[in-house]
Order: C-alpha cells, then sequence, then structure tokens
C-alpha cells in the first residue's frame, strides 16, 4: 500500500509542477476591453 501512495504522491507532484512550468511559460494576453462595474453604495456602508 505504501508503494501506490508513493506512486500517488509522485503523480501529483508532477501535474503541480507541470502546470506550474505551463503557467510560467505560456504567455497570455491581458484583457483588452475595459471593465466598468457599478458598485452600490449599501457595499460600503
Amino acid at each position: 500500500m505504501s508503494m501506490l501512495l508513493k506512486i500517488l504522491l509522485l503523480v501529483v507532484v508532477l501535474v503541480g509542477v507541470g502546470g506550474v512550468a505551463v503557467l510560467a511559460s505560456v504567455d497570455l494576453p491581458a484583457p483588452t476591453q475595459p471593465v466598468e462595474r457599478v458598485i452600490p453604495n449599501d457595499r460600503f456602508k
């Protein structure tokens, strides 16, 4: 059982490291449309 747990942990770590590598290497474009939202004054009281 501990061998299966080690393999599962290794897979989770590799997926996490791979996800971080993809996010670090992909050039995601910034949003080009302005965002305007009306916030009611009641939220600030």
